[in-house]
């Protein structure tokens, strides 16, 4: 890493760029943050200045979702969004709820299938392109949008409230030190300053640290979620089908499940999600996910199809029982930086809409009242009125249900959201962090997955390749370790190297040295920012820090 007091001494102090609010990330909640605050100042016929930073290439690049939508906050956002053309083009058709055996599925009955995963009125979207969409409506409203620039770290004020942010220091080569094309990183200071990272964000985890946020919190609970998009027979397509499965390949211990959905222009949004509180060290997400496509009643749709993109996120699945405190001196946390995901929808963007929404009226509140640099303390209240938080309480017990085992975690799920719709008087917690569960090698048979065809199946490479993600070579690596010693002392000698099969993008491979000697290699290019190893590590001794700007993924239509 590198010296920064050696680099202010040569290069001098960063510039600062000073606004009202600084919201570090351009997703779903940090984009609507920035146009909520726009509108109202608008409204008021007052001016606030708001500035969005985005690790990104581009606003989208990095965002993957499924997405089925639920339009309910993008309605309060733009009520006339239809006519500003955002592209919510597919609405839902059809349900279709499976549990799959190795050979045969079984649909669920429609009087069965719980609220939660009933579609209609929701949209199938690319939530990439939804994204995109905001940005050029926060744009036309006067957001300043910088793309490429990475919020790498947390400034404070003298009594320890947060200042703003600086962006990391470009052109670092992999010793840490300045080459020709160095570029000393932006401070950006302002009264407010608001983390919409998504998933297990870089910064927002710090903050939960210094500011103990998570205190009195049952532990966050994670999944992976691995998406490919294909184009499929025009034959086989159905615009608006919407197919959920659980069960095969997973055993029935195993949290997980699978989305299909039919977008429009003959291409499918498929993906698996996996919880990452699983206990056996030899699965692998990504391979467990190509075996789902052969299912006998999943592959036809795709067969005689063209994969044409690839991605992998993280996502926060804790619920209601593990969202810290969001607020804190000089900033909020939104979106799932937080943790507002409705797991049992299998949606977020409509909570990190909502979120922002919130935290824009509490911060231009106190903007209105010259107030800076203290807590937005009516952010917590008004999410704990909205019904956001209506729909978090009823949903709260469905990822701990499902966490006791398929069979037993569908029949409580469907006693607690059919006959109680969710407001049984009991709460469920979660008691340990994924990291945690993870069990010695020595208790488990390795799996043998099957060879990809290059068809339907694929290895990581191929599918990494198509995620158009690419880093700097010379940049510092950003997969950090605490202690090099630990992956081969630990992780390889009790738990057979995980971090090879968690990682959905082959960043991870242990090798030998010419002295015969293990080591991990860390193919750092390859990343592509799904957080998985910063979240399933089991010593938490990788550390996932801010690349320099722009790299990682540049996801198309995701």
């Amino acid at each position: 890493m590198t010296d920064d007091t050696n680099i202010f001494e040569k290069y001098g102090p960063r510039e600062a760029m000073e606004y009202d609010v600084v919201v570090v990330g351009g997703g779903p909640a940090g984009l609507s943050a920035a146009i909520r605050l726009k509108q109202l100042a608008a409204e008021q016929g007052k001016e606030v200045s708001v500035c969005v930073l985005e690790k990104g290439g581009e606003l989208g690049a990095h965002i993957l979702s499924g997405a089925v939508m639920d339009p309910i906050a993008i309605n309060e956002l733009f009520p006339n969004w239809k006519e500003l053309g955002a592209p919510l083009n597919t609405p839902v058709t059809e349900d279709r709820v499976l549990f799959l055996s190795e050979t045969k599925s079984y649909a669920t009955p429609g009087f069965m299938v719980p609220k939660a995963l009933t579609n209609h009125g929701n949209y199938i979207v690319s939530l990439a392109n939804v994204v995109r969409w905001l940005g050029q409506q926060a744009e036309a409203a006067g957001v300043e949008i910088f793309p490429g620039f990475p919020a790498a770290e947390i400034l404070y004020n003298d009594d320890g409230s947060v200042k703003g942010v600086a962006t990391g220091n470009m052109g670092v080569n992999r010793h840490g030190q300045p080459s020709d094309a160095f570029q000393l990183g932006m401070e950006l200071h302002a009264k407010y300053t608001l983390f919409a990272e998504g998933s297990r964000g870089h910064l927002g985890r710090q903050l939960m640290t210094k500011f103990d946020l998570a205190k009195g919190k049952d532990p966050q609970t994670y999944g992976l979620g691995i998406k490919e998009l294909w184009e499929i027979d025009p034959a086989k397509h159905q615009p608006g089908l919407v197919i959920h499965s659980a069960g095969w390949p997973l055993d029935n211990s195993t949290y997980g499940g699978s989305f299909l959905y039919h977008l429009e222009n003959n291409q499918v949004a498929v993906g698996f999600v996996v919880g990452l509180a699983y206990q056996n060290p030899y699965l692998s997400p990504y391979e467990e996910f190509q075996r789902y496509k052969t299912h006998p009643d999943i592959r036809g749709f795709f067969e005689g199809g063209k994969r044409i993109s690839y991605g992998a996120r993280a996502i926060t699945a804790g619920g209601l029982q593990s969202l810290p405190k969001v607020v804190f001196a000089g900033g909020a946390l939104i979106g799932c930086d937080a943790g507002f995901l409705n797991t049992s929808r299998i949606k977020g963007s409509h909570g990190a809409i909502k979120t922002g929404m919130l935290v824009a009226e509490a911060a231009f509140a106190a903007l209105g009242e010259a107030r800076q640099h203290d807590e937005l303390t009516s952010y917590p209240v008004a999410f704990e009125k909205s019904w956001l938080h209506e729909e978090l309480h009823v949903a709260r017990n469905f990822k701990p249900w499902m966490s006791k085992g398929l069979v037993l975690g569908s029949i409580m799920t469907g006693i607690d959201q059919i006959l109680f719709k969710g407001k049984a008087p009991w709460t469920l917690h979660h008691t340990h962090a994924d990291h945690e569960c993870l069990k010695p090698a020595a208790d488990f048979k390795p799996i043998v997955y099957p060879k990809p065809d290059g068809k339907l199946t694929f290895d990581r490479l191929s599918s990494v390749f198509i995620s158009n993600t690419n880093h700097a070579e010379d940049q510092p690596i950003h997969l950090t370790l605490k202690n090099p010693a630990i992956p081969v002392e630990v992780n390889l000698a009790t738990y057979a190297g995980p971090e090879q099969r968690y990682c959905p993008a082959g960043v991870y491979e242990y090798v030998k040295t010419d002295a015969g000697l293990d080591r991990l290699q860390i193919n750092a290019q390859n990343c592509v920012h799904c957080k998985t190893c910063d979240i399933k590590d089991p010593t938490q001794n990788i550390v996932w820090v801010t690349p320099e700007g722009g790299g990682g993924p540049n996801y198309p239509n995701m």
